[in-house]
């Protein structure tokens, strides 16, 4: 059994330290978890001027996001998937960490870019990540993958118990969708949206927030509010998400006839 939590911010643009002192204060006044998951982009806010403003707070992945949250990590006892722009050499790619006492564990690339990011980072090339944290293994993906059924059941299909699912949510249909994410899959899933708006020049984002997290059979365990910032903590049993009978002769993946799904 492990505790489980999303921790749902209102991030000021460009002001780094300000949302990781926000964070900092959510998961001290929290009953603790064992993994957190934070948004997507949670240090930086999502909107950017041009790709040289994106370029000034990126990071590499032992930049200072991933010193903050190791620090994070080592006070608390805990763990931590969250969202981060990642600069490598010329290149920045919208990326999310997973992150323990020791530092950085994984990092994952955002496949499926949204909108306005396809104008300042680069696709994903990192492919779908499974590592293990806190005892369990977490898949990773961001945001707008939730929309490609192939994301979440690529990270099932490599064993993931848990899917962290850092988000900058602008569509209302995500939340209701991952009910699905986690029932055709048998397993747990943990978005982390935020709330407020951003606006640059004439390009304007309001987040939905409502955060939220499924059991393998589709149970919401947790929702997070609309419209302000959120804690929720969970009890999960992550081998739940080892089964995947769905009766004495079906089970999601055995079941499955991939020779069929090929146009």
């Amino acid at each position: 059994m492990i505790k489980a939590g999303f921790v749902q911010t209102n991030p000021i643009r460009l002001d780094r330290a300000a949302n990781f002192e926000a964070v900092e204060a959510m998961v001290a006044a929290s009953p603790g978890a064992d993994l957190w998951v934070l948004p997507e982009l949670f240090a930086t806010g999502y909107l950017f001027v041009d790709r040289d403003e994106l370029v000034s707070v990126a990071e590499p992945l032992d930049g200072p996001t991933a010193k903050f949250l190791t620090r994070l990590a080592i006070s608390h006892g805990t763990t931590f998937v969250a969202g981060f722009a990642e600069r490598d050499a010329d290149v920045v790619f919208n990326s999310a960490m997973a992150v323990d006492g020791d530092g950085p564990r994984a990092v994952y690339r955002k496949t499926h870019l949204f909108d306005n990011e396809k104008r300042w980072f680069e696709p994903g090339d990192s492919g779908f990540v499974v590592t293990p944290l806190a005892g369990v293994r977490v898949g990773m993906m961001i945001c707008f993958d939730w929309r490609f059924p192939e994301s979440a059941r690529t990270l099932a299909l490599a064993g993931a118990q848990v899917i962290a699912h850092p988000s900058n949510l602008v569509l209302g249909t995500c939340q209701d969708a991952m009910v699905t994410r986690a029932l055709e899959n048998g397993v747990f899933t943990i978005t982390a949206n935020r709330v407020g708006s951003e606006q640059v020049g004439p390009v304007s984002a309001r987040f939905t927030g409502k955060s939220r997290m499924v059991a393998p059979d589709g149970t919401v365990l947790a929702d997070g509010s609309p419209d302000a910032p959120h804690v929720s903590v969970v009890t999960m049993d992550p081998s739940l998400a080892d089964s995947k009978a769905v009766t004495g002769r079906n089970d999601l993946f055995d079941d499955r006839r991939p020779g069929f799904y090929r146009i």
